[in-house]
């Protein structure tokens, strides 16, 4: 059976049991700030499972795109080496809230695996929850193993533990007991010579499990207390890579109709055999999977960047381009021209792939490219370590360096040295990695206590459309700490009109007060599972008291400026530049905005005034916002709204009209474009390759620009002495500039020339070489013009200038190169010891190096240091 048949059997089977099938979300989440990725197929549901809102039917299937590299499940360091673990996998689920529960759950998932899919009953065991003794002190999962005696054999019934069989979304939340199925596909010899239950939970690459039934029962408190949750839900989820494995008879999931259009691909680009060498075996199962991640992450709206999400797929795909170069021999990019492959095989389950494809290829492309180059200088800089390392173990620290400011790959580094006969110091490196990871740790660690609940069962409405001042109650509330923030507390009211951060627009701030005037101000509000959480530096008084909830205004009318203004912008370049155009992120905040779009090259000048000026049409057009909220999903489409790639949508949306521009959005908008006063471009650049950037300001931000740019206009104007003609007097003196600097360029070399003359004759013989340490009065190009003069003209010489100029000293060191190879000299080294002379540091390479630093006085100290160091 092809793998498109199996994830059609799976969902037509739970179509079949009532179940709606729902497409995958996006792998990149929004509003939750316990996760990056999409990790397991219930994340998207989470608001379901919290009771933050209802789904449209009780029972869901689907199959979603899921990303383990991060955080607890992090599976990237194994991948590539077995035959079973990946970066990107497709987790096929049902899903029940408050529906069924146990019974059914397993009765469906064996008769869908031993009748529908005819998996061998004598291949399958189930795993139930045995119970713990700690201080949960839960009991065994008898309803579960009851349940599974009417179809499985006892003896194929094992008990699992607390870590294997119970399962948790988090440190707080729903959890509960599950049941994982595992299959034993070993041959009939191995199955005689050892039992396959002892295999179980045991990484065997073909004893494995393939589906998770979690019965969600429980919800966790912060104090680590355990209570039922009103409503019981099911949550199960099944690797369709492995379930593929078992149904096309293979022995490894590589070895599926998923991956081998990709592996042939690889062969034929690099001219490698899939099977013959465990090494280049690694690097093709490590390219073929790390392809999907990358590419669907491109495709859902994360580009590779360096933090957060991005730099998680900047360092997944810097791992594909660094095996491929190790092991593959590949120096050029390549990796891009999976990307077709991948296309044709998946685009009809996922469309996002076919509609990003040309924009992936130029993303993938030019980050190749680019890590390359790094991994060429990162070269060059390691054989410069080996060639000035006195012993054949080089410092941690440097490794760690090599990595951290250039990029270059430990492991790559570890293999290169091994192959030379060296290696490296790891504890100096695991210390310096561990000290860098706890500081980003410590900066985001948050602790959050248990939510207070005030207020049962009340769905929170958000009316900050229609109004910016509410009498609200407070729904319940906690208190969170961070290092970053210090210590805060979540708010959530039973109604809101504060806007939650989302499609790129900041949380609304405010202030909350009580009918005796207390006062308590809210400093951001983020959206968390569908739900408005306020931050506030304090609890309110008298919480359960009525309080009178205010949106800064001044703040929200600028921010709905600049959001209104993204729609409209959006608008201008897909009529000015093409329908290519489509938005690939947002930043809407209340003193400007930024919008990045999909485009081949750098705007033109032409191409800029014609945006604003479309954009500033409209606003002077003053076109009204007309808008429909919660209506069909589809109906918002053939109205003309434009749905963008990587967001979730739910059964219903809002849709925002000015003029012809019509986009889904659930943000805040004026009443009228004529409120943004004018729109500014302040900047245009690139992110990526085919991704462009504009920055611009619109309303009091755009008048305080050109006020600002007016006075200094007039102060020009001044230091011109009221030119009438202010661009030509600066021209003049430009050029007027120009030639007194080439005069005094002359004036030095002359200069320069005349001291090297002098300076010949101060060079003595010291242990064999020639050498001279003095304070000149010339700039560092007039010092390094003097050395390499000098260098040209005596052998064996060592150089050390000194020199002040504008209050700040330099060090200049100049080492004839047979110098460096027979001493063992580094100037590099050198300058870097005798900067400390000066309150400065430096560098460069073994011949020539500089230092700077802000102690002139010191210079002295350094020329006697290095009189002393040649003695």
């Amino acid at each position: 059976m092809k793998s498109q048949d199996i994830r059609n059997t799976f969902l037509n089977f739970f179509e079949e049991k009532k179940h709606s099938i729902v497409p995958s979300a996006p792998m990149v989440l929004k509003d939750d700030p316990t996760l990056m990725f999409v990790n397991s197929g219930m994340a998207p549901f989470k608001e379901f499972f919290l009771g933050n809102a209802q789904p449209k039917n009780n029972r869901l299937t689907d199959t979603q795109k899921c990303l383990r590299v991060s955080g607890k499940h992090n599976d990237l360091e194994e991948v590539g080496y077995d035959t079973y673990h990946h970066t990107l996998f497709e987790m096929l689920g049902n899903w029940s809230f408050g529906d069924y529960f146990k019974k059914e759950a397993i009765a469906w998932a064996w008769e869908l695996l031993t009748e529908k899919f005819g998996i061998d009953k004598d291949l399958l065991y189930v795993t139930v929850f045995e119970g713990s003794d700690d201080a949960d002190k839960l009991p065994m999962d008898q309803e579960a193993y009851d349940f599974w005696k009417g179809h499985i054999s006892e003896d194929r019934i094992l008990m699992g533990n607390k870590n294997d069989n119970f399962w948790e979304m988090g440190d707080q939340g729903p959890c509960g007991p599950c049941s994982e199925i595992h299959v034993d596909i070993r041959s009939a010899e191995e199955k005689a010579k050892v039992d396959g239950k002892t295999l179980i939970n045991r990484d065997h690459p073909q004893v494995v499990e393939i589906w998770n039934l979690v019965f969600m029962q429980y919800n966790r408190k912060a104090n680590k207390s355990l209570e039922n949750l009103p409503d019981k839900h099911i949550d199960t989820g099944m690797g369709f890579e492995r379930l593929c494995m078992v149904m096309q008879g293979v022995q490894s999931n590589y070895d599926t109709d998923v991956f081998t259009p990709i592996i042939r691909e690889i062969e034929t680009i690099t001219d490698k055999e899939y099977g013959k060498n465990e090494k280049v075996d690694v690097a093709i199962r490590v390219i073929s999977d790390h392809v999907r991640a990358v590419s669907f992450s491109i495709a859902d709206g994360q580009l590779p960047s360096n933090t957060g999400a991005g730099y998680v797929i900047r360092r997944i795909l810097r791992r594909a381009v660094r095996y491929g170069f190790t092991f593959l021999d590949k120096k050029e990019p390549f990796i891009y021209r999976l990307v077709e492959v991948l296309v044709t095989q998946m685009g009809q389950t996922f469309p996002e792939l076919k509609v990003q494809r040309q924009l992936v290829e130029n993303v993938i492309k030019e980050e190749e490219a680019s890590f390359l180059r790094t991994l060429d200088q990162g070269l060059i800089l390691l054989d410069r370590i080996i060639e000035n390392s006195q012993t054949k173990e080089i410092s941690g620290t440097k490794v760690f360096e090599l990595k951290d400011t250039y990029g270059f790959p430990e492991d790559l580094t570890d293999l290169i040295l091994r192959e030379n006969g060296y290696t490296y110091n790891h504890g100096d490196f695991d210390k310096k990695l561990k000290e860098q990871q706890g500081r980003g740790k410590e900066a985001s660690q948050l602790k959050s206590d248990d939510w207070t609940v005030l207020i049962e069962d009340e769905e929170q409405e958000f009316i900050g459309y229609d109004t910016l001042e509410a009498q609200v109650k407070i729904a319940k509330y906690r208190k969170v700490t961070s290092k970053k923030d210090g210590e805060l507390y979540q708010l959530v009211f039973n109604m809101t009109p504060f806007y939650a951060e989302g499609g790129g627009q900041v949380g609304d701030k405010g202030y909350l007060e009580n009918a005796q005037g207390d006062v308590v101000y809210i400093v951001d509000t983020k959206k968390e599972n569908n739900i408005a959480v306020h931050f506030a530096k304090s609890l309110p008084k008298n919480v359960n008291e009525t309080q009178k909830a205010s949106v800064d205004v001044k703040q929200r009318y600028r921010t709905e400026c600049n959001h209104t203004a993204t729609h409209l912008l959006h608008q201008a370049l897909r009529d000015i530049l093409g329908i290519h155009v489509e938005q690939k992120g947002s930043a809407v905040h209340s003193k400007y905005l930024r919008f990045d779009f999909s485009h081949f090259s750098k705007l033109t000048v032409d191409e800029l005034r014609d945006v604003e000026d479309f954009v500033n049409r409209r606003i002077y057009g003053k076109l009204p916002l007309q808008e429909k909220r919660n209506i069909p999903m589809q109906q918002a489409i053939d109205d003309g709204a434009m749905a963008l790639f990587g967001e979730k949508y739910g059964d219903t949306v809002r849709a925002v009209r000015f003029g012809q521009s019509i986009e889904l959005c659930g943000g805040t908008h004026v009443k009228n474009t004529g409120d943004i006063w004018h729109f500014k471009i302040v900047s245009e650049g690139a992110v990526a390759s085919g991704i462009r950037r504009i920055e611009a300001i619109t309303s009091d931000a755009v008048k305080e620009f050109y006020f600002e740019n007016n006075r200094s206009y007039f102060e020009m104007r001044d230091l011109l002495n009221n030119a009438k003609e202010p661009v030509k007097a600066l021209q003049s003196l430009q050029d007027e500039n120009l030639t007194l600097k080439k005069q005094i360029d002359g004036l030095l070399k002359e200069k320069a020339k005349a001291v090297k003359g002098d300076l010949k004759n101060e060079i003595t013989e010291v242990n064999g070489i020639n050498f001279l340490a003095k304070k000149l009065d010339l700039d560092a190009s007039g010092i390094k013009d003097v050395c390499f003069e000098l260098g040209s003209q005596f052998d064996n010489l060592f150089l050390l200038f000194g020199a002040e100029n504008d209050g700040k000293a330099i060090l200049s060191c100049y080492i004839s190169k047979e110098l460096v190879a027979s001493k063992g000299l580094n100037a590099g080294t050198i300058v870097r010891e005798l900067g400390k002379h000066i309150q400065g540091g430096g560098g460069g390479q073994p011949f020539f190096a500089t230092a700077g630093g802000k102690k002139p006085e010191g210079i002295e100290e350094a020329l006697r240091f290095a009189q002393n160091y040649i003695k």
